[in-house]
């Protein structure tokens, strides 16, 4: 079972948040935006999530709130905005339409390479920079994920409140890393390692966190195998992984 508000958060932190990442990594996202005159979208979800996506420089960044913004998008219900992102709900700016232009050319651009590389055909993997890009964003995209389950959904507060405060590091080795940081029970994803972590899962190679990622291998296998290395106090990964069972969920 799954709920539709923490749907919400996971869309607007983990999936639209990615686009960040996206214009990063990605010099096909960043070209969307070049020469462009800087714009920011913001998204408010009645009883749920609100944030804002300034583009600028062939750059994106999110904050929170959606109150100081070019075009503004108000949906009336948790179950509207996750329509927006599985294509089935057309937004209607309540403020910003002279630059509806850009809502409907560059965004839909952006969005349309980010699911290019969230959902890849599998012949896109064989290019060895399509697949590492991918793959990093998937890190990124599941690490704000599972904090948006540990802070909203109920089966994931069960987890995180068995979770004590500390750091929580996500690696790659030889890639990317993210941080999950736990205090009174609440959860903070932060799309870079942590420099003190109190635990620590590392996948040994893109391949093996590609292959998890997608499903593919054991998870348990893995770690009797120790191409999973974990570290320090154990039972903050065993409530991750329990929560990173709830993402797969979300995600599928």
């Amino acid at each position: 079972m799954t709920d539709t508000k923490t749907l919400a958060y996971i869309n607007m932190y983990a999936v639209l948040g990615t686009l960040e990442n996206l214009c990063e990594l990605v010099p096909e996202a960043a070209g969307v935006l070049k020469g462009k005159k800087p714009v920011s979208i913001g998204l408010e979800v009645k009883g749920g999530p609100a944030a804002t996506l300034y583009f600028k420089n062939g750059k994106c960044r999110m904050e929170q709130g959606a109150d100081k913004c070019d075009i503004k998008l108000p949906f009336s219900s948790p179950e509207k905005f996750n329509g927006l992102i599985d294509g089935t709900v057309t937004p209607i700016p309540s403020k910003g339409f002279t630059k509806i232009k850009f809502l409907l050319n560059e965004f839909t651009q952006l969005t349309n390479i980010l699911t290019k590389y969230m959902r890849p055909e599998p012949e896109a993997l064989e290019d060895e920079e399509f697949f590492k890009a991918s793959t990093s964003l998937m890190l990124y995209t599941i690490t704000v994920a599972v904090a948006q389950i540990a802070n909203n959904d109920e089966i994931g507060k069960f987890s995180a409140n068995h979770i004590v405060d500390g750091d929580i590091a996500i690696l790659i080795k030889d890639g990317p890393g993210t941080t999950l940081r736990v205090k009174d029970h609440r959860v903070l994803a932060i799309k870079k390692p942590s420099e003190n972590p109190r635990a620590v899962m590392e996948f040994d190679s893109m391949r093996l966190a590609r292959d998890l990622f997608d499903g593919n291998v054991n998870a348990v296998a893995c770690i009797g195998n120790g191409s999973i290395r974990m570290g320090g106090m154990i039972s903050m990964i065993d409530n991750l992984n329990r929560l990173l069972d709830r993402v797969a969920l979300y995600l599928a």
